[in-house]
């Protein structure tokens, strides 16, 4: 939801939100593909094609920070013809003033808009680079400093932490104000630069402008905190300026929906938005991983019925709720089988990809302490650990392919570093993958 690149409940306003259009508003990376076919998602969304949709902060992890522009001729003309528009709509004079005054369009969003690279993902590069180790370590930590939290949107709503932590720890990667500082820009200057002279999407951006000046309006947000992606999106759970209007909640009661700072709002909206739009089911696990050999897949069943069709948990443990349902689902012919309940859905509602579910439920389950998939896809490979991913990059940057950083975490930067260097090596297919392939290359030489 977007997704960015985040949060989540339901709502603020009267009138509901169409879920349709709350994604598209929001962001979600993968709004484009709600109506393909499973496997479809195995193409990993770029952030050009995103701009239909807005963007998470998982895709924009390694994009760095482009200079402001002078602005251009035209410009001053828009804005002050702008102002009316704006005006009407309720913002107050002093917050034009403030944030609109002297403002100068972000003209390298059209840049990146451009030139964003391709990656095509199998789903376990997909999963294995969303569940990395990084994310993990630092769930965990995210769970210890905020438990107090965590168990009251547990008891509030019934949402497992997990998948909280999970969709937290993709979309902001866990609120990193270092992330927010260096990878993230200004949304104003930004968000100008689209609704001045973005031709197909005008009023959409004008619309969003306005949005995001309401919430200067309202004090959630100075524009100097409101800093996201170069289509808007921002704050702990990367959504779009109209999703914070419509679906944040004041969750801390401190008289404000804040997306920056406190995580408290974003991921007690995450929570409220999974219950009551993504039809949440209280006190129930998303799924597991099963045997299910020569087990026809079709329908939804109780687990007791799956039980007793010869389906068993992948690690040997009994279903919790056998009278609860599930569906089957094989993402790739020999590879991992999982049972499917109600809330894999429930998290597929926040970003209509069968695979970005998948990523945030395993995920969620890791930073609880759950082992990786017992049965491998095929092909794959173990995702890296921390080091080997920061050794890679380093390697990869002592070698001339710059990574964009050596902390661990995987962005686009890293990913065309990989690719290039693949393309340059010779080692097919050159698809951006930094895995245990790469690694070994890397520590031969050349």
């Amino acid at each position: 939801m977007r997704h960015k690149s985040p949060k989540s409940p339901p709502i603020v306003r009267k009138t509901p939100v169409p879920a349709a259009s709350w994604l598209l508003a929001q962001g979600c990376r993968a709004a484009r593909m709600a109506g393909m076919k499973q496997h479809d998602s195995l193409i990993a969304p770029t952030r050009r094609t995103l701009l239909h949709a807005g963007l998470g902060a998982g895709a924009l992890l390694a994009t760095p920070l482009a200079a402001i522009a002078a602005a251009p001729a035209g410009f001053g003309a828009w804005r002050d013809n702008f102002r009316a528009r704006a005006l009407a709509k309720g913002i107050s004079d002093a917050t034009w003033t403030r944030v609109m005054g002297r403002i100068e369009p972000d003209m390298s969003v059209f840049r990146q808009m451009q030139k964003q690279p391709e990656f095509n993902e199998q789903i376990w590069q997909y999963v294995n680079r969303r569940a990395s180790d990084w994310r993990i370590i630092n769930g965990r930590e995210a769970l210890k400093k905020h438990e107090a939290l965590f168990s009251r949107i547990e008891q509030d709503f019934g949402v497992e932490r997990g998948t909280l932590l999970a969709l937290w720890g993709v979309e902001s990667a866990y609120g990193d104000p270092l992330v927010q500082q260096n990878h993230m820009r200004p949304v104003f200057p930004a968000l100008a630069a689209l609704a001045w002279n973005e031709p197909r999407r005008r009023t959409y951006w004008e619309t969003e402008l306005i949005n995001a000046l309401k919430i200067v309006d309202r004090g959630w947000g100075t524009p100097e905190e409101m800093r996201g992606s170069w289509a808007g999106a921002m704050g702990h759970t990367q959504w779009m300026p109209e999703v914070w209007l419509n679906v944040g909640i004041d969750y801390d009661k401190d008289g404000r929906v804040s997306p920056f700072g406190k995580p408290d709002d974003a991921l007690g909206s995450s929570a409220r938005y999974l219950l009551n739009r993504g039809k949440y089911h209280r006190g129930e696990h998303w799924g597991y991983e099963v045997n299910a050999s020569g087990t026809a897949s079709g329908g939804s069943r109780t687990y007791a019925a799956w039980a007793s069709a010869g389906v068993t948990r992948a690690d040997g443990k009994p279903f919790p709720q056998p009278n609860a349902s599930a569906q089957m689902w094989v993402p790739v012919a020999g590879g991992p089988a999982f049972l499917l309940g109600p809330n894999f859905y429930s998290v597929k509602s926040y970003n209509p990809s069968m695979n970005y579910a998948l990523a945030i439920c395993h995920l969620g389950d890791r930073i609880l302490g759950a082992p990786p998939f017992i049965h491998p896809f095929p092909g794959s490979e173990r995702a890296l650990t921390l080091a080997e991913v920061q050794e890679v990059q380093t390697r990869l940057t002592k070698a001339g392919f710059d990574t964009g950083g050596t902390d661990g975490r995987v962005g686009n930067d890293t990913m065309k570093a990989v690719k290039d260097y693949q393309a340059k090596m010779g080692l097919l297919p050159a698809d951006g993958y930094g895995g245990l392939k790469v690694l070994a290359r890397l520590r031969q030489g050349g």
